[in-house]
């Protein structure tokens, strides 16, 4: 299933919060996003214990229970960890992943809140999960009339929000501080072969594995070898070599802030030309992330950046025509947006036009 329409951490909450108390909800993303961290926050501010269930790893008797004679008749008795006397959250995880079989034993739990004879303590709160058919995970067709017994919503990865989190858990600052740059680059759609993508979740890991190694923001304790070998092990292979040119030049996020602030030029030098197509890149990144889709939503400061925007696309123009356009083209659904395009198509027609914008 994809959704028309997607919403971020924050807007998926409040609808957990006013929705899932008398409905269940569904939550569709890609792996990696966030989706069980999310839930699990939810129960948290309720104030209700969260028990997850694995749809993957399940068999109907894991649902319905086994059979139990009692006098001249018999009953299911579910297993334990449904059957509570205290409402709770029940965070039905991978739901689109099991089999059939699994699903039906999931009909009356969802629909009823009830297991056989046994009903869900009043206040209790049903939410399930899954992955889509386009990320490679392990999916199988929901029925119709599972489906229709949920409300569906769409996740989707926000950087602004995951470096609020990000900081707060206080993450490798080299994670931070790329992320901060490229934004883009948080998220990357799963790949069709079996390779290491970005998300929030293999950043993360990634933040943990430099931690594990000890390395200081001066990068000495860690080879550029291994370096490389936790890089491409966790995220996406073009991210990956971003991430390791970014660690070479700590400084940047830096360097960037004060091209923009017009405290420095962009590098010119030849041999500077792997840092600049970096500072490029983050600059695109910037812009894609910052500028708003309209324009009469910009604040003073975006005002201030979009101004500056223009004259460092001009710059980095004359000192690398290529960047430039790089800069400004438009690729599949990251692209600038179309009033800040028209400026631009303004003060440097040839530019836009080579760039394909």
């Amino acid at each position: 299933m994809k959704l028309p329409y997607s919403v971020d951490q924050e807007e998926l909450f409040d609808l957990l919060i006013n929705i899932a108390p008398s409905r269940p909800v569904f939550i569709w993303g890609a792996p990696g996003i966030g989706k069980s961290a999310l839930v699990e926050k939810f129960a948290d501010t309720v104030g209700l214990p969260c028990v997850s269930l694995l749809g993957s790893q399940l068999a109907p008797e894991d649902i319905i229970g086994i059979p139990q004679i009692r006098g001249d008749t018999s009953e299911f008795l579910p297993p334990k960890m449904i059957a509570r006397k205290e409402p709770y959250v029940l965070f039905l995880d991978e739901l689109n992943a099991c089999t059939q079989e699994v699903q039906k034993a999931f009909y009356s739990l969802i629909h009823e809140r009830r297991v056989g004879e046994y009903h869900l303590p009043e206040g209790s709160v049903v939410i399930g999960a899954g992955n889509r058919a386009q990320d490679g995970a392990i999916v199988k067709q929901m029925s119709s009339a599972l489906v229709n017994r949920m409300f569906h919503v769409q996740l989707k990865a926000d950087p602004k929000l995951w470096l609020t989190w990000a900081y707060a858990n206080e993450l490798h600052p080299w994670v931070t501080d790329y992320i901060s740059q490229r934004p883009d680059h948080l998220f990357s759609e799963p790949p069709k072969t079996e390779e290491p993508f970005s998300t929030p979740r293999s950043w993360h890991m990634l933040s943990d594995a430099l931690k594990e190694y000890g390395l200081g923001k001066d990068g000495k304790e860690l080879s550029q070898e291994m370096l490389r070998v936790l890089t491409y092990g966790t995220i996406s292979a073009g991210h990956a070599g971003m991430f390791i040119a970014y660690t070479k030049n700590t400084d940047s996020r830096k360097t960037l802030n004060e091209i923009i602030k017009g405290n420095r030029k962009w590098p010119g030098n030849p041999e500077d030309r792997d840092v600049l197509y970096f500072l490029a890149q983050s600059f695109r990144g910037r812009l894609i992330h910052d500028l708003p889709a309209e324009k009469n939503k910009m604040s003073s400061e975006t005002k201030f950046f979009t101004h500056r925007a223009k004259a460092l696309i001009k710059e980095l123009s004359q000192i690398n025509y290529e960047l430039a356009q790089m800069v400004v083209a438009s690729d599949g659904e990251e692209k600038l947006p179309d009033w800040f395009m028209i400026e631009v198509v303004r003060d440097l027609p040839r530019l836009a036009s080579a760039s394909g914008s």
